[in-house]
């Protein structure tokens, strides 16, 4: 029996799923997936997955004509069971639009389009929340599969950027505006003048913020380069686990570096770990700015601070960032 699982949600939210998606796997065989044309390529080489199918919802298949057309294309695979981690209407309707007689959700999403309601953890780890609807064991770690040009594409960029290992990788951007900590060209400098290369990861969208760390780094006589736009996705998530630490907001590259095995110091502000999305590796830390009558303020954290001041960010030091890139003992790992 082929399952089918829908998650349609963010690139970090799809990480977050493979666990979910190797224990449906392991139990009734690799399992189809609908996900977006972003995170597609996540996914198809994964070994508990069958077939991505890829749904634009926010582009050229947004609408009902999409979705009902999907829907057709769904029914007419005999899906048995559907598992619907994100948890919005869309997601819901997508399922019993296609007739799928088994459809798992979460009590907190739309329990009246589903056959079998799961209740949703309101602790613990996203992953572990997301195993529960498969009713499978916590614990497991995300996982990606890479492959030998995705890693040779990060090798080449590192290699045309004089760039050696080890590294530090820095993740600058967040769809998020009140996410991004402003101190990266900053810390980047500051690696430089210890010895520690650099490299900034993320999307074309992160660029100006890659070239800016470049820039900084350089004027402080280190060796950097921006990979920002530059890679594939899997390719930026071979060239993080090239790194000997990420240092990344709480977006997407932290939990690629979870997948990838490498150390991660991730900075919280309008979010904090106890929403579930942190680090848990054993070399992991999570920093913020503690004490901050106005923080958490928001599940994902807004375009900006709703106060005007954004002290959860600006009030973090990159001496602390430092301090806790030292704990995870990359920067004792550089010979």
């Amino acid at each position: 029996m082929t399952s089918l699982v829908i998650q349609t949600a963010f690139l970090g939210d799809v990480v977050l799923t493979t666990p979910l998606l190797a224990a449906l796997a392991e139990r009734d065989g690799p399992v189809d997936v609908v996900t977006t044309p972003a995170a597609a390529p996540l996914l198809e080489t994964h070994p508990a997955v069958r077939r991505v199918i890829a749904y634009d919802k926010n582009g050229r298949e947004g609408g009902l004509p999409a979705l009902l057309r999907l829907a057709r294309r769904l029914r007419a695979e005999g899906y048995e069971a559907a598992y619907l981690p994100h948890r919005s209407l869309r997601t819901a309707a997508l399922a019993w639009l296609a007739r799928i007689p088994r459809r798992v959700g979460f009590h907190d999403g739309w329990p009246a389009l589903y056959t079998v309601v799961r209740r949703r953890p309101a602790e613990g780890h996203e992953i572990d929340r997301l195993l529960a609807l498969g009713d499978a064991a916590p614990g497991a770690a995300p996982t990606l599969t890479l492959t030998r040009p995705d890693r040779a594409a990060a090798d080449a960029l590192l290699h045309d950027a004089g760039v050696g290992r080890p590294f530090v990788a820095l993740a600058p951007g967040s769809i998020w505006g009140s996410k991004r900590w402003p101190g990266y060209a900053e810390l980047g400098a500051a690696l430089a003048r210890r010895g520690v290369a650099v490299v900034a990861v993320g999307s074309a969208a992160d660029a100006a913020l890659g070239e800016e760390i470049v820039a900084a780094v350089r004027a402080a006589g280190g060796n950097a380069a921006s990979a920002c736009g530059r890679l594939t996705l899997r390719a930026t998530a071979a060239l993080i686990g090239r790194a000997a630490a990420l240092v990344t907001n709480d977006s997407a590259p932290l939990h690629v570096a979870q997948a990838v095995g490498t150390p991660t110091v991730a900075i919280f502000g309008p979010t904090v770990p106890a929403f579930g999305f942190g680090p848990r590796g054993p070399h992991d830390r999570a920093i913020g700015v503690d004490g901050l009558a106005c923080r958490p303020c928001h599940r994902h954290g807004p375009p900006t601070c709703p106060l005007g001041h954004h002290l959860c960010m600006k009030s973090l030091r990159v001496a602390e960032v430092l301090l806790a890139i030292e704990e995870t003992g990359a920067l004792r790992r550089r010979d």
